[in-house]
């Protein structure tokens, strides 16, 4: 009888098989670990734990470059990332398996103990948070042993045979002649036994992966999952509202909105996965340099009473001309009433607020403090409660402070301090303690790049200088003298305006720059600078093809 070509296991097909099995070794290892933790510590998924670990060590630069680069999308980059990362790693335990199965077997563990450590230390973690990872890497392991034993079975009943039509492993040994009698299966029928029990073995556990790490998964986000409840809570009315004035809004195409919807919200932040929190359980501490220590459930704070308000967010990763700046109608409480509650220390200058992912923000204590500044805990964005995303049950919204310092989303402690004592997740991450936003402007229409027809032109945009107010937008086309914009009414000195110039475009190439004026007199920083350690600045300058 002889063997068919499927059978017939050669070291190209050998190898592929052997990373195979690391591969799906490392997903049993995922899936038990993500089962466990669904049963006795939801917060203990390896993936996440890791990626969150990533974040938090990568240096800044590589940070701003994910920013830069994906934007909104730099976690989905990340996990696409640590992805594939773990599958070369899964796939090399498999290779050096199929040589050394203890080699294999370390490579897996070792990357069990990093999943291991990335949660138990991450905040908040359970009394059994470094269950699921060793059950998870146990059960791996062994997958990743029996897998490639049965692979090698295979490749040694395909071995090449020797002149007298046995292979190698087949060779009688002197001791074993007494017992040549007994029957053996035939080479060929050996290696097809071989392979079938490999790839059964091998689907089986991939089949299990799949089932319990995705059902697992969902199961956690099923039983987790507080959009339900966002959706049906319904937030007290506003003792006050916002007033959209006439002339708020510019009707030129292209152009950005006044109020950015919620779903189109730039989102930057530490989390890896959105936290969910249910308002029911929900906690505010407040703590430190205080008169006493207070904590508030929702109830509490909505009970205090709550007022619309307009503002402008922006993040510090926000390029000149970039899209990191969005406008909302927040629904709040003022930050200075609830500190009140607690009693603040005359020597304290710092609150460092926390969020339940463990992300720190440090505000000066005088600007949540000041009367004419609406620095508030907000509920509601837009007309409805806080997206998940943008830090649901409550979040900071302080206006004129760059997101970092003052915009902590998931929020669950107030702690005054000082700025001497104490620092928060950026600062020692290379960006400045107090952070003012650097006033900016920008051009919408037309985008840069783009070839538009001559005749009349709208070029508009957005200008903001949040907590002082836009009193001037200049334009200037190809070096030539600036030219003064149409402003929209603004909503309040918290907003960004929009702005326009009719232009009258001729053929060629034009260069078209922009500029601002805050209420105070200040003329908009010309100098360009990064993003860290606090902020950009320069002047956008747009390429304009005409033709």
């Amino acid at each position: 009888m002889t063997r068919s070509r499927a059978d017939t296991l050669r070291p190209p097909r050998r190898h592929v098989w052997a990373a195979a099995s690391g591969v799906i070794s490392a997903a049993a290892l995922l899936a038990v670990t993500e089962g466990v933790a669904a049963l006795v510590a939801r917060e203990s998924s390896a993936l996440l734990a890791v990626g969150s670990f990533v974040i938090d060590i990568v240096p800044r630069p590589l940070k701003e470059l994910a920013i830069t680069t994906f934007g909104s999308f730099d976690k989905p980059a990340l996990l696409i990332g640590l992805g594939l990362a773990v599958v070369i790693a899964a796939a090399v335990a498999g290779l050096l398996a199929l040589r050394r199965v203890w080699l294999g077997a370390a490579l897996l563990s070792v990357g069990g103990a990093l999943a291991l450590a990335a949660i138990i230390t991450r905040p908040g973690a359970s009394a059994l948070a470094w269950l699921p990872p060793l059950l998870g890497t146990v059960a791996g392991v062994v997958c990743l042993v029996l897998t490639i034993g049965r692979l090698r079975r295979w490749a040694a009943a395909t071995a090449p045979t020797t002149p007298s039509g046995t292979t190698p492993a087949e060779q009688p040994h002197p001791e074993r002649v007494e017992n040549a009698e007994k029957p053996h299966p035939e080479p060929a029928q050996q290696a097809r036994l071989d392979r079938r029990s490999f790839f059964g073995l091998a689907a089986i556990v991939a089949a299990s992966a799949i089932v319990v790490g995705v059902g697992s998964r969902l199961a956690t986000v099923a039983t987790s999952s507080v959009e339900a409840i966002r959706k049906a809570l319904r937030l007290p009315a506003p003792r006050s509202r916002v007033t959209i004035p006439a002339g708020a809004e510019l009707d030129v195409p292209g152009l950005t909105p006044l109020l950015t919807p919620n779903a189109d919200f730039y989102r930057v932040d530490t989390a890896l996965t959105v936290p969910s929190i249910d308002p029911a359980g929900w906690r505010l501490v407040i703590d430190g340099m205080v008169d006493r220590r207070v904590e508030l459930s929702f109830d509490d704070l909505l009970a205090m009473g709550v007022d619309e308000y307009a503002v402008t967010l922006t993040c510090v990763s926000n390029e000149v001309g970039g899209g990191l700046v969005g406008n909302a109608v927040w629904l709040g409480i003022p930050l200075r009433d609830v500190l009140a509650l607690a009693g603040t220390d005359a020597d304290a200058d710092m609150v460092l607020s926390r969020s339940v992912d463990g992300y720190t923000a440090s505000t000066p204590l005088e600007v949540l403090l000041e009367d004419g500044r609406d620095a508030i805990l907000a509920v509601g964005m837009n007309g409805e409660p806080l997206p998940l995303e943008h830090g649901f049950p409550v979040r900071m919204v302080v206006p004129g402070l760059y997101g970092y310092v003052s915009a902590t989303k998931w929020l669950t402690g107030l702690t005054v301090t000082t700025f001497a004592k104490d620092e928060a997740y950026w600062t020692p991450r290379g960006y400045s303690a107090e952070a003012p936003i650097k006033f900016s402007s920008r051009v919408d229409t037309p985008k840069i790049g783009t070839t538009i027809a001559p005749g009349t032109v709208p070029i508009a945009g957005m200008a903001w200088a949040q907590s002082v107010g836009i009193a001037r937008v200049e334009v200037s086309i190809d070096d030539e003298p600036w030219q003064s914009a149409t402003l929209s009414t603004p909503i309040n000195d918290d907003t960004w305006v929009q702005w326009y110039l009719p232009w009258e475009a001729t053929s060629g190439t034009h260069y078209i720059a922009v500029r601002a004026i805050d209420k105070a007199g200040n003329l908009q920083i010309e100098e360009s600078a990064p993003i860290a350690p606090n902020g950009s600045s320069g002047w956008q300058r747009t390429l304009v093809s005409v033709s």
